[in-house]
């Protein structure tokens, strides 16, 4: 609903109980939030620390079965001045041995890797390992068993060894990259210290708390689950759940979150949201939904991974088929091939993308900034033009009653006042709020009301002692051919800056209200950063055009369009669309939906605990409009990344086939199978490195 002014785009924030899709429970999560704990934040994580342990497990028992196959191997021999023939009967066999074992423990995971790409018909980085070591195997243990040639034994054993370190690391970055998700699940302590009916207290597992239960949160403890405060007063620090540093004072009737960290005062609490629908378990749901999606540049990596696979297996047949001609013999032929197939895998170009993204997703997610469409925040590096809701966004949105006029030969201020008041106790929006509260210090009784309608954008009505008494916005007189009484013309309700509203009994006025809001110092920080970045501001309100025009100065917005009806604020986000411009709309998320899903990114600012706002593809926690600048930059720093990554992997590739390939060779450089792998590896660890280098500011 929309009154005249202020608090015009709040209305129908009554229902506060917002939630996710219905039939899409947050994360799959059936009964408590220690079990999203157990089930998804350490699930993932899980994943990557056994994957972890696995290839440090291989890495470090194909290492010591290294040891000897250098030993045993003629190459390693001969550069030791000890080429004397076998080292005793039989060596031979034990090498072609400790070499198998190394083929098929160390080089199980590339093989059954190579498998599930080729049953997908996706070849990729596994493909190309299991080949190259497959050949430099097989065809060792045909030199063994007679073939004319040099076996490949301990080329084999180092590559895998180095094949399988690279692969550790990259499984420690990876929990890296995660490990964001995990600290957001758990967060929640393991146990609550629950009132019982003869009010002792208890200590039970969080998973068994209920709604309505009531606990006690001892100073320095964590709070166990949404709730609000029903005793005490302490300092609250949300700063791993909303990005808000600061502490943050909680009383007696204040919404608490529940992961948050109570500071310095006892605090009895009544559980109001468990399990899924607690703001920790939606967070931490939007996050991993956000770090699943597939971003836009990860399919072009992906299809670019594929042809670098094609191009490694053609580059690894002509490299062969060169040498064969040259005259180098299958041995030459079959080591360069190999050193072609492991450098030129597409490991890097495979996570240049998604290190990155589950990098700036955990990133934003610890600054309150939650993604609900991974493709609308890659737009948002676009974003040339942000369109703000006033009230809430740029203003603080907490009104209060600044003067009452009463039309002359009717009703006192007072009497206007209360039955303003009596017609929007039933409301909560910012407007009624503040006018019940006026009233409430005049006189805390107020009239008796019946039928009690709210009117969409345009205020209240109810039956008041037999007559229709309506709180509208000023406009609503024009287009019900009402008049202003002559006395109320070009007085105070035309002062600046001022949200007005209009009592009307039967259709006749007998006052007006005049409230005011203040502007967020946050939001002239904002407004000036953005025109930094050279971007369009502009506020779409339902206030009057002096309110507005008051604000917009103060601020130094660029364009401001006011008396806007909640409906036709999508209309023109897409007449600014029409343009050119890439827009970002920032509003409560609930009257401002049609604008927010116009909008290329849709952006709902200061949510509080509610944050399933569905219109919304960037939930802001905080009520800092300062939000958006930093979604802005961490979208182009990402994309950022995203490129240097793939320019990376890319580039990389161009340079090392051809030396794998052995274009040097007439210059005496040939690169030996395991520095390729190593090129290869130091290339992965490069690019994980540089999505970690990826900062919020």
């Amino acid at each position: 609903m929309e009154h005249s002014g202020q608090g015009s785009d709040m209305r129908g924030r009554e229902d506060e109980q917002m939630s996710m899709p219905e039939g899409e429970p947050v994360g799959g999560m059936n009964h408590s939030m220690h079990a999203m704990n157990h089930e998804h934040g350490s699930m993932a994580h899980d994943h990557h620390g056994s994957m972890v342990r696995d290839f440090r497990r291989r890495f470090w028992v194909c290492l010591v079965a290294t040891v000897p196959i250098l030993l045993l191997s003629q190459p390693i021999l001969a550069f030791l001045h000890l080429d004397r023939g076998p080292l005793f009967a039989g060596s031979d066999w034990v090498l072609m041995a400790l070499s198998a074992f190394v083929y098929c423990y160390g080089g199980s995971p590339f093989l059954r890797g190579s498998v599930q790409e080729l049953r997908a018909r996706r070849p990729g980085m596994m493909s190309l390992i299991a080949m190259a070591i497959s050949v430099a195997f097989f065809y060792s243990v045909a030199v063994s068993l007679g073939l004319a040639g040099m076996s490949f034994y301990w080329e084999l054993a180092t590559l895998i060894d180095i094949m399988l370190l690279g692969h550790w690391i990259e499984m420690s970055s990876l929990m890296a990259a995660s490990r964001a998700l995990e600290n957001l699940a758990s967060l929640l302590p393991s146990t609550a210290h629950v009132f019982m009916p003869d009010g002792t207290v208890m200590d039970h597992p969080v998973a068994h708390l209920r709604v309505g239960d009531r606990i006690l949160v001892r100073p320095g403890e964590k709070i166990p689950a949404d709730g609000s405060v029903e005793q005490g007063r302490s300092g609250v620090n949300e700063a791993l759940l909303t990005g808000e540093s600061k502490s943050i004072a909680k009383a007696v009737g204040d919404r608490v979150i529940g992961g948050s960290v109570n500071e310095d005062g006892a605090l009895t609490i009544v559980v109001q949201k468990v399990g899924e629908e607690t703001y920790l378990a939606q967070v931490v749901s939007l996050v991993r939904r956000a770090q699943e999606a597939r971003s836009r540049t990860q399919d072009l990596a992906d299809r670019a991974a594929m042809w670098l696979t094609i191009a490694a297996l053609g580059a690894g047949v002509l490299t062969m088929g060169v040498w064969m001609a040259l005259g180098k013999g299958l041995a030459f032929a079959l080591e360069r091939t190999v050193t072609v197939m492991v450098t030129a895998c597409p490991h890097a170009l495979g996570l240049a993308i998604p290190l990155v993204v589950a990098r700036s997703t955990g990133l934003l997610a610890q600054r309150g900034l939650l993604l609900r469409d991974r493709t609308a925040f890659e737009s948002a590096r676009s974003v040339n033009a942000v369109i703000f809701d006033k009230t809430g966004t740029l203003t603080t949105g907490i009104l209060s009653v600044q003067n009452v006029i009463a039309a002359h030969g009717f009703s006192a201020p007072a009497q206007v006042l209360r039955l303003a008041a009596s017609v929007e106790i039933q409301s909560e929006h910012p407007i009624a709020r503040a006018i019940v509260n006026a009233a409430r210090l005049q006189s805390p009784d107020l009239e008796q009301v019946e039928a009690f309608e709210a009117l969409p954008g345009i205020g209240a009505r109810a039956e008041v002692g037999g007559h229709v008494v309506a709180v509208v916005r000023p406009g609503y007189l024009s287009e019900h051919g009402l008049a202003w009484p002559a006395e109320l013309k070009g007085r105070e309700v035309d002062e600046e800056g001022k949200t007005v509203v209009v009592v009307l009994q039967d259709d006749t006025v007998l006052g007006a209200i005049l409230l005011s809001d203040m502007v967020r110092p946050e939001s002239r920080e904002a407004i000036a950063a953005l025109h930094a970045m050279k971007i369009k501001t502009a506020m779409l309100t339902g206030d009057s055009s002096a309110s507005a025009s008051v604000v917009a100065a103060d601020l130094g917005l660029d364009e401001v369009v006011a008396e806007v009806m909640p409906g036709n604020k999508a209309a023109r986000v897409r007449d600014i669309q029409d343009e050119g411009l890439v827009v970002a709309m920032v509003g409560d998320g609930i009257n401002d939906a049609p604008a927010l899903a116009q909008a290329d990114v849709g952006v709902a600012i200061g949510t509080g605990t509610d944050i399933a706002i569905e219109t919304a593809d960037v939930i802001l926690v905080r009520d800092d409009p300062r939000d958006v600048v930093t979604l802005i930059l961490v979208a182009r720093k990402t994309y950022r990344k995203m490129v240097q990554n793939l320019v990376w992997a890319l580039a990389y590739n161009v340079v090392a086939i051809p030396l794998a390939a052995g274009v040097l060779a007439g210059a005496g450089f040939v690169m030996n199978p395991a520095v390729g792998a190593v090129l290869m590896s130091l290339s992965t660890v490069i690019v994980a490195a540089n999505a970690q280098s990826l900062k919020g500011s």
